[in-house]
Formats: structure tokens, C-alpha cells, sequence
């Protein structure tokens, strides 16, 4: 599955919810997250609309290797 190209940080920031991921601080243009599912992790998201893919890319790869998924289930589980 493609990474969608007009997620904007707002809207992941939310999707991520599925995993556990809570939004802790909203400080200017970035939303921090925070999960204690399989240990505790903190990943920032810029809360920008679109994401740049490579940003995006990223954010996912971080989740999909603290929750020992892989990207494409977790791809599969957000946006289908």
C-alpha cells in the first residue's frame, strides 16, 4: 500500500490512536505523542498539512519497529 500523500499532522496525530498514542503537548507547529503499549514511546509529528512523504515515511517506520509490526499492517490498519 502507497503512503497517502494529503495526511495532514492533525489527522495522523488522531489515527494514531489505534495504537495507543495520546497526544501530550501542542507546542507551535508540533504535536508530541506518547504510548506505553509494548514500553513507553514518545515520537513528535510537525502539524503541517499535506506531510512531506519522507516525514510521514519516517513517523511510520519509528512506530512499525517499537511495535514490532510491520509498516505495511500498520499502513493496512490507518488508512484502508
Amino acid at each position: 500500500m502507497k503512503l497517502p500523500r494529503d495526511i495532514g499532522g492533525e489527522e495522523l496525530a488522531k489515527l494514531l490512536s489505534k495504537y495507543g498514542y495520546e497526544i501530550t503537548r501542542h507546542t507551535g507547529s508540533h504535536i508530541r505523542l506518547k504510548t506505553s503499549l509494548k514500553g513507553e514511546h514518545c515520537i513528535t509529528i510537525p502539524k503541517h498539512k499535506p506531510l512531506k512523504i519522507g516525514t510521514l515515511n519516517s513517523i511510520l517506520s519509528d512506530i512499525s519497529e517499537h511495535m514490532e509490526i510491520d509498516k505495511q499492517e500498520i499502513l493496512k490498519t490507518l488508512f484502508a
